[in-house]
């Protein structure tokens, strides 16, 4: 009796951990932990992860790659995402905000890499460079890759100036060797 009990109480736990939390009402709101460009004229290179949704987020992040340049009043963020795929649209995005640090989905995000001024304004035309020969664009696959931690792996492994240091739960980072 005592091991049914234990079993059940563990699918129910797993079950509802798993579902209390609805993607469509999940917070997406800014961390506030990317420098303001209304305050930052500086250039910015910015590297976020956060826990992947749902029970992925046990195990996985989501990471994604923002900048700005000197003077701007937005960041270009680009990231990739599954589901765009199972749309029929490219795995990887990107768009304009002011707040590239949103939670992913209720998750905060964390800064992986944070870059600013000269070396920033020198490496962004690399980076581009390197988002235009992502050679995965239109692919996603969970596991091994590529997926969300493929892309900005590769663009660090194609812009080695960065130095960027992918979290060792960045599942799909090494993919991109």
């Amino acid at each position: 009796m005592g091991r049914q009990l234990a079993a059940v109480l563990l699918i129910l736990f797993a079950t509802t951990s798993c579902s209390n939390s609805d993607w469509r009402t999940a917070s997406r709101e800014p961390a506030g932990i990317a420098p303001s460009p209304e305050l930052v004229q500086d250039a910015v290179i910015e590297v976020y992860a956060a826990d992947a949704f749902s029970w992925r987020g046990w195990f996985a992040v989501h990471t994604w790659l923002a900048f700005k340049e000197q003077g701007a009043k937005e960041y270009q963020v680009y990231e990739v995402v599954g589901w765009r795929v199972r749309s029929g649209l490219p795995a990887l995005r990107n768009f304009k905000t002011a707040s590239p640090d949103r939670y992913w989905y209720g998750a905060r995000p964390e800064k992986v890499l944070s870059i600013q001024g000269d070396k920033a304004h020198r490496l962004i035309p690399d980076i581009v460079a390197a988002i235009d020969r992502y050679p995965w664009a239109n692919e996603y696959t969970v596991f091994p890759g590529p997926n969300s931690n493929t892309f900005p792996a590769w663009v660090g492994l194609q812009v080695p100036e960065l130095e960027l240091d992918m979290p060792f739960n960045a599942i799909g980072a090494g993919y991109a060797d």
